[in-house]
């Protein structure tokens, strides 16, 4: 009746997202059942880094903001923003805690905001982040394909690409069609 009172506080939560991430991370089955809980996990912490990259991004922006109004106002910068280990992320209908070790919490955000302060390029960061996917996929969840990092950022380069490439394929077309006329208005004057 009262299920909601029942519910566990986000600190049992996260408790219980660390726990499951280690037993997985510690099992040493190779049955079908472990390998499903491995990928189904590998998909969890993709979401958990993808979103520790974004706010790596999100939280560089504000702290770039409040440190230019505190050294305007002739005050010390702010703290450095700090990743978290856990994340909020949308397993089916519900949301649940998803636990990443502090080493690869830290690492994807920290790329997150070179990413924002342009000190790597979107290609460096996928490069980068897909790396750090690796060592998770395979170090720690034993997974024989690493998941893909970053797919939305590989998205956009992809569409980006595309659209380049069709204007360029626009420009060539003009361009041919301007020599064309040009060509036929020489031979129109002879």
């Amino acid at each position: 009746m009262f299920a909601f009172l029942n519910k566990p506080s986000p600190e049992e939560e996260m408790k219980q997202a660390r726990a499951l991430f280690e037993k997985i991370a510690t099992l040493k089955s190779d049955s079908r059942e472990a390998h499903s809980l491995r990928v189904r996990m590998g998909m969890l912490v993709r979401a958990h880094m993808d979103k520790t990259f974004v706010a790596g991004a999100e939280q560089t922006v504000q702290w770039q903001e409040m440190a230019a109004v505190a050294t305007a106002r002739g005050e010390p910068s702010p703290e450095l923003p700090i990743p978290s280990k856990f994340q909020k992320i949308r397993s089916g209908e519900s949301e649940v805690f998803v636990y990443l070790p502090e080493e690869y919490a830290k690492e994807a955000f920290i790329l997150g905001s070179k990413y924002q302060k342009t000190e790597v390029t979107a290609a460096k960061a996928i490069e980068a982040m897909q790396a750090l996917a690796n060592q998770v996929s395979y170090y720690e969840l034993r997974l024989k394909e690493p998941f893909v990092a970053l797919s939305f950022l590989r998205d956009e380069l992809a569409a980006q690409a595309s659209a380049a490439e069709s204007a360029d394929a626009t420009d060539q077309a003009a361009d041919a069609a301007a020599e064309g006329a040009d060509g036929a208005q020489a031979q129109h004057k002879d």
